[in-house]
């Protein structure tokens, strides 16, 4: 099980933030929640470079939940880059915006997303979106681990 790693957010929007946070706190998802801003933050926390210089890499996402229209360096960029290492290339990552465009949809499939979801507008079925992919991602997917080197 997934109980005591942590789940990336990637989300720029203050107010989705802590909507999703509160849909967590609902649904009893207990993963501790690391925040990044923005696509440069999500790529220093996964890689251990900047602000997250020296932290432990073997302590790696269980999940990580991305937004597409990010500061600095989008979404999208981000999956290529994650999808690009080594490291990170098998780590479950769930494309969670607001954007409906099918040219997103089609290339987060294509750079390797695991799933792409819309965000509801409606809190409640935010709140039962967030716990189905908790419950998916954090207790039945059976995740790859990768041997560290």
């Amino acid at each position: 099980m997934n109980a005591e790693r942590p789940i990336l957010l990637v989300e720029d929007n203050p107010d989705d933030e802590a909507l999703t946070l509160r849909a967590f706190s609902k649904n009893r998802i207990s993963n501790p929640v690391v925040v990044a801003r923005d696509g440069v933050e999500a790529l220093d926390y996964l890689f251990g470079t900047g602000s997250h210089a020296g932290r432990d890499l073997t302590v790696m996402p269980a999940v990580v939940l991305l937004d597409l229209k990010l500061p600095r360096i989008d979404g999208l960029e981000v999956l290529r880059r994650v999808r690009a290492d080594e490291r990170t290339k098998l780590m479950p990552v769930v494309i969670l915006t607001t954007s409906k465009e099918q040219q997103d949809i089609f290339e987060g499939y294509t750079l390797g997303a695991n799933s792409y979801i819309r965000k509801p507008v409606d809190f409640e079925k935010f709140i039962q979106a967030v716990g189905q992919l908790g419950l998916y991602w954090l207790v039945l997917n059976e995740p790859v681990e990768l041997k560290r080197h």
